[in-house]
């Protein structure tokens, strides 16, 4: 992540990175993560909304876990490295979204950050 990333870019990255390091083999290649929103509440805690895509239902059922168990590990690992950069108390909230062939959209490539200046 380059020093002048947005906190969303870098949000997304956490997110991304837990992900991949408790999905391990699994589907690491077809995620792709997008912070929508951070807000701050008048309490000074922040409110922090990510998508996570993938190509394939099945992905998003490997992605969300038996019972929700493994998008809320990666939640509460990410989270941990978010409060750490925004200096408060963080509400995460991730969604996990369906999106066929995402990888082979330019524009969505963009919007994701991954386009590394082409």
């Amino acid at each position: 992540m380059p020093y002048d990333a947005s906190p969303e870019e870098i949000v997304a990255e956490f997110v991304r990175e837990k992900a991949f390091l408790n999905l391990k083999q699994e589907i690491p290649h077809s995620v792709g993560v997008r912070c929508d929103s951070i807000e701050y509440g008048k309490d000074g805690h922040a409110s922090v909304k990510a998508t996570i895509l993938v190509e394939r239902e099945g992905q998003k059922g490997i992605l969300i876990g038996a019972k929700g168990a493994m998008i809320k590990k990666i939640g509460t690992e990410a989270r941990v490295e978010i409060e750490r950069l925004l200096g408060t108390k963080v509400y995460l909230d991730l969604n996990v979204r369906v999106q066929p062939r995402w990888r082979r959209d330019k524009s969505e490539i963009r919007r994701l950050g991954y386009d590394a200046g082409e």
